[in-house]
Parts: structure tokens; C-alpha cells; sequence
């Protein structure tokens, strides 16, 4: 089996290249090719030497996820169902295993959204990804891979900026050394070089993770998905609060180390007749009294799910009762609801929405990209 180079830190490249007997800086002009160049293709490394690159195509590889569907909404977003070429080294995978990522177009950027594992174990009940159960996690390859067919997609069309969210498949702090591994790689200016303000990683509330991520030296943004007000609603709806309870929760917001531009985002799914009532709103501003933060309310999207959406007056009392407690409020309206490319619709159902096959759009080849699309 050749050696997956796709993932591989700069660190990691150059003690590759002092063991292939080369100057370490080898290592770190093939880093340079695979993110900032976006060149896999190791006999098109013109930077490289040839004999180097000659090695290189015979012993390594530098592998994108496979495109096996593709699901066009009319608001132009697209969900993309990706084969993953195989399991991390230890993990006894039969079939191939198949995540999502949506690519959503917006005037002056694009947003990424992308799984960080398989499915998911954090069991929240009001999310359609939860009925998946946890398959695997994702290695750094695979998780910067779906940015890498996103841009690779759309380069024709895509516009000067680039916003990643870690809010697809999966609970990214359950996988921390892999989506940290990539989120380094998406930051740093020597590589895909996007900026922490434009990368989010939402997590449903791991408070070791949260604290692990706090004394990262590049990080990217903090967003936590709060979705009830009372440790027993919360616990009904996200059986994590049982384990990380709404005080821990909050203390580990409270130490997180904020840096002078930014805000912590509380993402709440409003669930119609259940957590969208005016107490409900006054408690989140009890609850968030003293931080730095702002909210993003989400209207529940459908799903083979026994909730309801809120009705639109509530949504807007919800976000003026907040408003008028002094914290910034917003609603968010997800994108690509009709293709289930939105928020807590990601679980692999097919195009009609019937069933979790996932279908398939035909082979395709894996993405070869050269040149450099506008982050």
C-alpha cells in the first residue's frame, strides 16, 4: 500500500525527507505543494527533483475523498457524499464509508461546512445525524480532503473568500487530535492560509476539548451548541449535559481565552412548543450574563424526527427577548433544506429524502488540482 502523504504535517514531511535521505526543506517544499499549490500530483512538483518525485509516485500517494453523490438545492448550495478510500491503520472497516460535506455560495465568499467523523455518538435527539451512531472518526487527510473537493468543485465560480465550519458529521472535540491537525493546516499562511476569524468549530459541549482547544496557540473560532436552558431539558434533548452538565459547561466558556476581536457563538435549535418560549429566551440571557458572546438562533429543519419547527413569532420574540437583555441575537436560517444539507439533516438520506442509502451520482475520478482557486 503506498504511503498516504495528504494530511501530513510540515513536521511530519520533512522527517519523511531526512529518511528518504534528503534536506529536510524537501519535506517542507512538498508541504508547500500539497496546500498552498494544491498540486497532487507528485510528478507535476516541478519544485521537487526528479528522482524525488520519480519516489515519491511510486511509494506514496496524496488522496482526495471520492465524489459518490451530489445534491443541488435551489438556494445553490450542494451537499456532496464522499467515499472515504479507506480505514485509518488499525481500523477494521468492511464497507466504504461515506460522509457529507456542503458547499454554500454567498455573495463575496463561500462557506465550507465539514464532518470531522462517521456519523456521530453524542446522541442529540433532535438531529437526524445522530440516527447514524458513530462509525469512525475521520483522519486530518480526510477531514481537509472535503475542503479540497469543495474548492477543487466550484473553482470556476468561487469567490474571494472562504469560510470552513466544522458543523457536518460528527462531534470534532471527540476527535481532537485529527480536526486539530487539519484546522493547523487551514490556518497556517504557508498552507491553505485562511484566517481563524473565517474557521469554526462548533462543538455539542466536551468540556475537556473546550479547554484543550483554549490553550492552543492558532485556533480557530468557538462555537457551542446550547439548545436548552435547565440541566433537565438539556439532558432530554443532548444526553452529553449528563456528563458535561450546563455549570461545567459554562465555566469552561467563562476561562476560555477570547482574543480581542472575537466572541463566543452559542448556536440554539429552536424546537416549536418545547425550548422557544420567552422564559426560555430570558433564561439563555441569564445563562449567558457576562460573556462575551452572541447567539444564533436556528429554526428546527424537518426530519424523520417527532419535533416541529417554531412558529415565525416566536422566533422573533425569542430573538427580542435576548436582544433586549443586551445579547447580540441572530437568526439563522439553514441553507439546502430540500437536498438535507442542513443544519442536523446530514445522514446520508438520498436526494427524495427516502431512506439512507447512499445513492450514487456515478464513478467519479479522484480530484487532481492545480493552481490556486481565492481562499
Amino acid at each position: 500500500m503506498p504511503m498516504e502523504l495528504f494530511g501530513k504535517s510540515l513536521e511530519e514531511l520533512r522527517a519523511l525527507a531526512v529518511s528518504w535521505g534528503e534536506p529536510a526543506w524537501r519535506g517542507a517544499q512538498l508541504y508547500h505543494s500539497l496546500y498552498a499549490e494544491r498540486q497532487l500530483d507528485f510528478a507535476r512538483m516541478t519544485a521537487l527533483p526528479a528522482p524525488l518525485r520519480q519516489r515519491l509516485s511510486a511509494e506514496a500517494a496524496a488522496t482526495l475523498p471520492r465524489i459518490a453523490g451530489r445534491y443541488a438545492s435551489s438556494d445553490g448550495s450542494v451537499r456532496y457524499l464522499l467515499a472515504l478510500a479507506g480505514p485509518p491503520a488499525g481500523e477494521d472497516s468492511p464497507d466504504p464509508v461515506t460522509v457529507e460535506t456542503v458547499f454554500m455560495p454567498s455573495p463575496g465568499r463561500q462557506t465550507i461546512c465539514v464532518s470531522t467523523q462517521a456519523g456521530c455518538a453524542v446522541g442529540c435527539l433532535f438531529c437526524l445525524t445522530a440516527t447514524l451512531g458513530l462509525v469512525r472518526n475521520l483522519t486530518a487527510g480526510e477531514i481537509l480532503g472535503q475542503v479540497f473537493v469543495a474548492l477543487a468543485e466550484n473553482a470556476a465560480t468561487l469567490a474571494p473568500r472562504t469560510n470552513v465550519v466544522f458543523m457536518g458529521q460528527g462531534e470534532p472535540l471527540l476527535n481532537y487530535d485529527q480536526t486539530i491537525a487539519a484546522t493547523r493546516i487551514l490556518l497556517d499562511p504557508n498552507a491553505l492560509g485562511l484566517a481563524p476569524r473565517h474557521v469554526t468549530i462548533s462543538t455539542s459541549g466536551i468540556v475537556p476539548g473546550i479547554d484543550r482547544l483554549a490553550a492552543e496557540g492558532v485556533r480557530p473560532k468557538l462555537a457551542i451548541s446550547l439548545n436548552a436552558t435547565t440541566d433537565h431539558e438539556r439532558a432530554r434533548l443532548m444526553p452529553l449535559n449528563r456528563k458535561y452538565p450546563l455549570a461545567q459547561l459554562l465555566d469552561a466558556c467563562r476561562r476560555y481565552p477570547l482574543r480581542s476581536w472575537e466572541q463566543l457563538t452559542f448556536e440554539y435549535v429552536l424546537l416549536g412548543g418545547l425550548n422557544d418560549r420567552r422564559d426560555d429566551a430570558r433564561r439563555v440571557a441569564r445563562l449567558l450574563a457576562g460573556l462575551r458572546a452572541k447567539v444564533n438562533l436556528i429554526p428546527w429543519n424537518p426530519g424523520e424526527l417527532p419535533y416541529r419547527q417554531p412558529d415565525s413569532s416566536a422566533v422573533e420574540q425569542f430573538r427580542r427577548v435576548l436582544t433586549e437583555h443586551g445579547i447580540h441575537a441572530f437568526v439563522r436560517f439553514s441553507r439546502g433544506q430540500d437536498v438535507f444539507a442542513a443544519c442536523g439533516q446530514l445522514a446520508l438520506i438520498d436526494r427524495g429524502g427516502v431512506g439512507r442509502s447512499p445513492a450514487r451520482s456515478g464513478p467519479a475520478e479522484p480530484l487532481v488540482t492545480t493552481g490556486q482557486p481565492p481562499l
